[in-house]
Order: structure tokens, then C-alpha cells, then sequence
């Protein structure tokens, strides 16, 4: 067991991220007390009954009293007000992270609510499943995975800090700042997301192809679609409201694209689509090689992930 690297921390919203956090610092001990907070009491209890929490609260601002390290797990629509009820109660030197998919519009919305003497560090896990909720936590989850930090003007020792901890709940930890963060994302998450959506819903509009035919074969590259897809409504609405600049710019890229292939298509052009694929293909090969997935069959996953 390792020594804890914060005595007290404070998770609120106890969905995936947060559980497979309090998870992960139940099994290395980095933790002295894990508190919680969710809306729901049949949440509250669940965490509770599962273990990763050592204590719950029906408040935000009693979960993160006393804290040293303050986790904000909900959609990111709901940092601010968070963020607002919570700020009056912080002791000084605690450090507020989050794990929201956005980084931009999370400083906006918290930043100004926190008092003088707190450190905050947003952070982004590049971890999850399509599942969510207390349930779905485990202490893997974050193994072999990035975990982005936004350092802004906290101090170094707290950003080192919060690292620490990452890297002891088995991530690779970079740094970055808010903008780029969000103009990255929107090309390898956001938008896919926004694809992945857009083919199930044009598969339900499409009433030549039946249900039971779209179910039937959704081995061929469907079933994907559909696992993006089954990610949580909440939290995407949120994602592309707040990060809207850099997604349309990647959409509009995107479209760009898909005209080029469109046109190679409607024109015979062999040749291009070959080495347009050639090249495409060369970017899956990496991601293999960097060890952020598989080659293996159904993405060699035990618990499929977002990526």
C-alpha cells in the first residue's frame, strides 16, 4: 500500500470516472478518507454499499469541507453552480479538479468562484466506457490511459501534486493548455462522437433497412457506431455546447473530406480512395503501436471504451 497522497478527498458525482477513481485509490491506498456526493440517495447509497466511498453527503459543499483534493464528476453544465455552492466551504491550499471532456468553458464556469489560496487544476481522464453511473467503476480503468492537465496559474507543487496521483492510478499524465485541450478533443473525441450519432440516427431514418437487419448485421462496422453512440446523453449535450467553435471547425473539415470521397466515388477514381485508405489505415497502426489499443478481435477489450 502507498503511503496517501491526499488524507481527505471529496468526489462529486459519483458516476463512472469517479468511482473508478475512488476505486483505484482504495486498491494503491492513496486516499486516508473518500468522500462523496450525488444528487440521487439510491446513488449515495450504492457508493456506500460498494465501497469506494468511505462516507457520503446529501451536499456538495459538506462532501468537499476539509477536503485537500476536490474531484467535480458532474456534466460540465453543472460545474459552475457546483463550483459556486462549494467555494464558500474550501479550506485554503485544497486543489479542485475535474474530469470533464471540455476545458475552456470549465475555467469560465469555475474559476470565479473560488476562493483566494485554492488551487485549481482541470484535468481530462481520456478513459470511459459507454456505461455509467456507481456501478460501473473499476480501478483499471485508467491504466495505460492519458490524463490531460490544464496547470494555468496553479502552483506547481499542486500541479505536481495532482499528477502524482494520476500516475499512481496507472495514467500517463500531459499537460496542455484550455484552448488547444478543447481543439484536440474535438478531433479525436467530440466529433467522432457527433459521426458516430448522426450514422445510428440515419440508420433509424432509413426504413428500407429493417430493424432486425440493422441488428442482425451490425458486425460489419455498425455495432461500432452504436457503441459510441450509447455514451451518455447528458454529458454529450453538454460537450458540444461548450466546446462549439473547435467542433464545428473539425465538422467543417470533416465535410470537406467527405466530398473528396464523395466525388472519388461518383468519378471512378480508384487510385485516390486506395491512398486515401492507405493513408487513414497508417494512422490506426500508430495508435496500436502506442499501445491505446488492440489489434486483438472486438478491440481486445474485456469493457468496451470510448477511446
Amino acid at each position: 500500500m502507498s503511503r496517501p497522497i491526499y488524507d481527505r478527498v471529496a468526489l462529486i458525482g459519483l458516476g463512472l470516472i469517479a468511482s473508478s477513481m475512488g476505486h483505484a485509490m482504495k486498491k494503491w491506498g492513496l486516499a486516508g478518507t473518500i468522500a462523496g456526493h450525488a444528487r440521487s440517495a439510491e446513488t449515495r447509497a450504492a457508493a456506500l454499499e460498494i465501497g469506494f466511498c468511505d462516507e457520503v453527503f446529501e451536499t456538495a459543499a459538506e462532501a468537499a469541507k476539509g477536503a485537500d483534493l476536490i474531484v467535480l464528476a458532474v456534466p460540465v453544465g453543472a460545474m459552475g453552480a457546483v463550483a459556486e455552492e462549494i467555494g464558500p466551504h474550501l479550506k485554503p491550499g485544497a486543489t479542485v479538479t475535474d474530469v470533464g471532456s471540455v476545458k475552456q468553458a470549465v475555467v469560465d464556469a469555475v474559476s470565479p468562484h473560488l476562493p483566494e489560496g485554492v488551487h485549481f487544476v482541470p484535468g481530462h481522464p481520456l478513459a470511459g466506457t459507454e456505461h455509467s453511473g456507481p456501478h460501473s467503476g473499476f480501478a483499471t480503468l485508467f491504466q495505460n490511459r492519458w490524463h490531460i492537465l490544464i496547470p494555468g496559474t496553479a502552483a506547481p507543487e499542486a500541479v505536481a501534486r495532482l499528477r502524482s496521483l494520476w500516475e499512481a492510478m496507472g495514467a500517463n499524465v500531459d499537460e496542455m493548455d484550455a484552448a488547444h485541450h478543447d481543439l484536440v478533443l474535438a478531433v479525436t473525441s467530440h466529433t467522432p462522437h457527433l459521426i458516430a450519432y448522426t450514422m445510428v440516427g440515419v440508420a433509424d431514418h432509413l426504413r428500407r433497412v429493417t430493424e432486425s437487419e440493422v441488428i442482425k448485421y451490425s458486425a460489419a462496422g455498425f455495432r461500432d457506431f452504436t457503441r459510441i453512440a450509447a455514451s451518455d446523453p447528458t454529458m454529450w449535450r453538454d460537450v458540444f455546447l461548450t466546446n462549439r467553435e473547435a467542433t464545428l471547425d473539425i465538422l467543417g473539415r470533416f465535410t470537406e473530406e467527405l466530398f473528396v470521397l464523395q466525388r472519388a466515388i461518383r468519378m471512378g477514381d480508384g487510385q485516390l480512395l486506395h491512398d486515401y485508405f492507405t493513408r487513414t489505415r497508417a494512422i490506426r497502426r500508430s495508435i496500436i503501436e502506442a499501445g491505446q489499443d488492440t489489434a486483438a478481435p472486438d478491440f481486445g477489450r474485456t469493457k468496451p471504451s470510448e477511446g
